[in-house]
């Protein structure tokens, strides 16, 4: 009978294993702790923003804008980061690969000065209250969204939603569910997942410009799990492929900058 015992305690293990991964989701989906402080210092000449969400949620981000050409001709650019990034690293980033472009990044709800509890729903639903307060206040404008990791996510998503110039995904997945699988198989995702984002699911049917940057040695978000997406864009204007670089040190890399100021140019 021990071997009964063994395997009636083995299950006990995994059931609380189980409860735990569940109970611990949101922690480990949306680590807004790691995303407290910047570490980028942001220009004198940015401005702070702030916007109430419907459900009485206070957005807290920041415009960098750019003296280059006239004020109607420049891109604006939102960027939305990923799980561990500060909205004003974000901004700071997009502000040295596009100086001549104008820049936004809002702190994901629950992430810095941010109000509220991240969830994939409220991040993409928060997207759009973003677009629409940049464009009632800063004015129409050719926007293109730049989405890094999770934020590739909430861009494609963004992109279905409102009227873009173009998008840039990095490091984009075909859906959480499937990302979620592939790093833990041995968890019933399917039941337990309780936040849905799919890049795949938002790209489908869009014309807009759409460039797909990823990194050859991720192991958080694999190429294969970008496969899907690039399938599903109809018009991919840059495909790349940034060669031994992993998934966080990629944003360091001379080649996936290259790729960054082409992916612009191109849907331009």
């Amino acid at each position: 009978m021990w071997f009964v015992k063994i395997a009636a305690g083995l299950t006990v293990a995994y059931i609380a294993v189980v409860a735990l991964m569940f109970a611990l989701q949101t922690r480990m989906l949306f680590p807004a702790s790691l995303a407290r402080v910047a570490r980028s210092v942001l220009p004198p000449s940015s401005v702070a923003l702030e916007v109430m969400t419907p459900d009485r949620e206070h957005l807290r981000g920041v415009f960098i804008g750019s003296n280059a050409g006239a004020y109607e001709d420049r891109f604006l650019v939102i960027g939305f980061g990923g799980n561990a990034w500060n909205a004003d690293d974000v901004a700071a980033y997009l502000h040295g690969l596009y100086p001549d472009a104008d820049i936004v990044a809002f702190h994901y709800r629950g992430y810095g000065p941010s109000t509220g509890a991240p969830s994939a729903a409220a991040l993409l639903s928060d997207a759009t209250v973003v677009f629409d307060y940049i464009q009632e206040s800063i004015g129409d404008r050719r926007t293109v969204a730049v989405g890094f990791s999770l934020g590739a996510g909430v861009a494609a998503h963004l992109a279905g939603s409102r009227p873009l110039a173009g998008l840039i995904l990095v490091s984009p997945f075909d859906s959480l569910k499937a990302l979620a699988a592939d790093h833990y198989p041995w968890l019933p995702v399917k039941w337990l997942l309780r936040h849905h984002m799919s890049v795949v699911a938002s790209v489908q049917g869009l014309t807009v410009p759409t460039a797909v940057i990823v990194a050859e040695r991720d192991t958080i978000v694999p190429p294969r799990r970008s496969e899907a997406v690039r399938k599903s864009i109809s018009n991919l204007v840059l495909d790349r492929l940034i060669e031994d670089a992993g998934h966080n040190d990629i944003y360091d890399r001379p080649d996936f900058r290259v790729a960054m100021i082409e992916a612009l140019q191109k849907i331009n």
